[in-house]
Parts: C-alpha cells; sequence; structure tokens
C-alpha cells in the first residue's frame, strides 16, 4: 500500500527541519518574514502555508522545496535528512 505520510503521521519530511532553520537565521526571521522572503523568488506562500509546513499539516511541492532550501542556503537533500 503506498503512504504519502511520514512515519510520524506528518504530511512532509522537512517541516521541522526548516522551522529550526529559520529560527537559525540572523535575526530570528517570523513565519511572515520568511514567507515574504519566499514571494519575493516567486513562491506564493503566505504566513499560514509555513506555519502548516513547518507543523507537518501541508504537503510541500518539489518546486517549493527547491525555494525554500535557496532562501535558507541550504540543499533540498539537507531538508529531506
Amino acid at each position: 500500500m503506498y503512504k504519502n505520510k511520514a512515519s510520524t503521521g506528518e504530511n512532509n519530511l522537512s517541516g521541522q527541519k526548516i522551522r529550526a532553520l529559520r529560527k537559525a537565521m540572523p535575526g530570528n526571521i517570523s513565519q511572515n518574514d520568511f514567507a515574504v522572503m519566499l514571494q519575493v523568488r516567486g513562491l506564493d506562500l503566505d504566513k499560514n502555508a509555513i506555519q502548516r509546513i513547518e507543523c507537518g499539516k501541508r504537503f510541500i511541492t518539489d518546486i517549493e522545496l527547491k525555494v525554500i532550501a535557496e532562501v535558507l542556503r541550504v540543499t533540498a537533500d539537507e531538508l529531506l535528512n
């Protein structure tokens, strides 16, 4: 049977890592500020979407993961591991 959730029941593998990296950014970037940084790069996510991603309640597309990784200055692989 196909599983589309992490073993923890979350809808993505990288939400917790994204949150930790966002908080470790200089200036302790808020979810709203992070959303703005993503929007500048053409990714249409708002603060609520960021919150749902970080809590594991929202799936992340490969396009979103790529842009998020660029803004956090890590690779997509680092977000998945």
